[in-house]
């Protein structure tokens, strides 16, 4: 799961993310546990946090395990 600062970062991300292959990437509410500064997130599937498919309006990147989120990227600024 993606976060970023903007609502047209996480539109632009999604786009990227399903032309590469992921027809089920999503665009979402941010969960409660999770803050973002436009309260949109993306959910996506891969290994890989597919950080150049997104936008560099990005705010972090997590992965899901269960009903926890676990940090894997968090952009820098």
């Amino acid at each position: 799961m993606a976060t970023f600062h903007t609502h047209l970062a996480a539109l632009r991300s999604c786009r990227a993310v399903q032309r590469a292959g992921d027809r089920e990437a999503r665009m979402a509410p941010v969960p409660r546990v999770l803050s973002s500064s436009c309260g949109t997130c993306l959910f996506y599937r891969g290994e890989d946090p597919l950080l150049p498919l997104l936008d560099a309006d990005l705010e972090a990147v997590y992965r899901r395990e269960g009903q926890n989120f676990i940090l894997v990227h968090q952009a820098a600024g």
